[in-house]
């Protein structure tokens, strides 16, 4: 059997078990039926953050469409907002009071447009998108509010910001949590996530996404680049590591203009590119001088582009998006496809798709695991009754014993440099834990379809040599612990071939 399934249906036995002591409390017994009914339902990844940090951009970013809802006169704020798989477009809200109101789809330039009739400002409760996406087969995406960090610590005694942060960080099986800059009080919020036994022994869904990358250090042509390193010091950063496992830095308005990039904006950017860099850079100083808005002296804008246009280029890529897509048509992106990809790598968003399917989509079962037991270990504390103890010891027991989670801790600590291995080991040791695939064929990295005695002959040679590795005595302890992750690893592909339990 699978390790995954092994877990999976641990956590199924301990749910049954706890229904049974619990089913005298409906309130209970709702709870626990509601947490095990989500294990067939696809994962729901979070979308939160700061006021700016641009969720709703990384939401049309992720869904591959400009999709996430415009708020009319009739929604002031945003209330929690889903987006999930469904036959055709539909939009529903869910007032605090009162019955669910289906909307007309109106799709704009920005999104959605919705305006429903007769709800008063502020009431509406949650907002569910229903739409044909392929994005959203296997995940659910819950745009949230924009969360309030300040200078003192997040409690949980009934505000607003604290109930928002214990919904987010608590129900969702992973969260993608948006902020521009990485501080303490950002920290602060993100350290409710690893309250509890669960949380704390398996804190592995909540990637730190550093956004609005573009627009580090003055917007400069080397923006994105500052703030990949920013990132990886922030990965390094023991203070930070223990809270922000992963942490990437992105451009979303990039990444939406490269998934969205038509073919009269390349030949816009084509004419700009046209121009000789001397002449075009003083036009790329600011905004005003670039739309035309504060002339520059004793010069006419050196391209063929009205002022209306140039706006609108400025407003889809930012003036730091125009000065890099210029650059690039002159060097590599010569037509519109080249210049879309070299988007999409540059602006981030190639490393947030990976980390997301590395951390979130690969690991879907064992991530939805975590989300039952953290839910079970909070009704074990909130009603305590005879019985109840020996179902926690349990639940502590099979957290202990997940190598699913030892396997995401120990990703996330090799992605992010906390733990290092001699440069050989680093890429199989990756490999073999599952980072490209959970399933033997990926962990082993066979490009063809492999008989089973070569995969039983691969898998126990794989073995062999990481058990040499987790002892040998050149390397430090930490080292041999980590190589002691891969060995368990490749003892669990040894199992499913001889169980003849290969594939996914």
């Amino acid at each position: 059997m699978r390790p995954a399934e092994d877990l999976r249906d641990a956590v199924r036995s301990l749910m049954g078990e706890a229904l049974y002591v619990y089913q005298d409390s409906p309130r209970a017994s709702t709870w626990l039926r509601d947490h095990l009914d989500r294990f067939d339902e696809p994962l729901r990844v979070a979308v939160t953050g700061r006021a700016g940090a641009g969720r709703s951009t990384l939401v049309n970013v992720m869904v591959g469409a400009d999709v996430s809802p415009v708020f009319g006169a009739d929604l002031d704020g945003r209330p929690l907002t889903w987006y999930q798989d469904g036959p055709a477009p539909r939009v529903t809200v869910y007032p605090v009071q009162g019955p669910a109101q289906e909307l007309p789809v109106a799709r704009f330039a920005d999104g959605l447009r919705l305006d429903p009739v007769g709800l008063p400002p502020g009431e509406a409760g949650e907002v569910v998108v229903e739409l044909p996406v392929r994005a959203l087969r296997h995940a659910q995406l819950v745009e949230t509010p924009a969360v309030q960090v300040g200078a003192g610590p997040v409690r949980g005694d009934g505000t607003p910001e604290a109930a928002l942060a214990r919904r987010v960080l608590r129900d969702a099986d992973a969260v993608l949590y948006l902020t521009r800059h990485l501080d303490d009080a950002d920290l602060r919020f993100l350290e409710m996530a690893w309250q509890g036994t669960v949380a704390a022994a398996a804190p592995v869904s909540v990637l730190t996404v550093l956004s609005r990358a573009d627009e580090l250090a003055g917007g400069g042509i080397d923006a994105l680049t500052q703030a990949r390193q920013l990132a990886r010091r922030h990965r390094r950063d023991p203070a930070i590591g223990p809270v922000a496992r992963h942490v990437v830095a992105l451009a979303p308005r990039l990444a939406r203009a490269a998934a969205t990039l038509t073919e009269a904006e390349f030949t816009v950017l084509a004419a700009l590119a046209a121009v000789p860099r001397a002449a075009l850079d003083a036009f790329l100083l600011s905004a005003d001088r670039f739309t035309g808005q504060q002339p520059v002296p004793g010069s006419a804008f050196p391209a063929p582009v009205d002022p209306a246009t140039r706006r609108a280029l400025l407003d889809r890529l930012g003036l730091t998006g125009v000065r890099l897509c210029t650059t690039l048509v002159r060097s590599t992106g010569r037509t519109r496809d080249r210049l879309a990809a070299e988007l999409v790598r540059r602006s981030g968003l190639a490393e947030l798709r990976e980390s997301v399917r590395e951390q979130f989509l690969d690991r879907r079962h064992a991530l939805k695991a975590r989300s039952a037991l953290i839910a079970l270990e909070f009704m074990l504390r909130a009603e305590p009754r005879p019985g109840a103890e020996y179902l926690l010891a349990e639940l502590e027991r099979t957290v202990a014993g997940a190598h699913d989670f030892q396997e995401l801790r120990f990703l996330a600590a090799l992605r992010a440099g906390r733990v290092t291995l001699p440069a050989p080991l680093t890429a199989e040791a990756r490999r073999l834990a599952g980072a490209a695939g959970a399933n033997v064929v990926a962990r082993l990295g066979l490009e063809h379809e492999p008989t089973e005695d070569e995969l039983w002959r691969l898998s126990n040679d794989v073995l062999r040599r990481w058990r040499l590795t987790a002892e040998d005595v050149t390397l430090t302890a930490e080292q041999r612990r980590a190589a002691a992750v891969v060995v368990r690893s490749c003892e669990g592909m040894v199992a499913r071939v001889g169980a003849a339990d290969v594939r996914p």
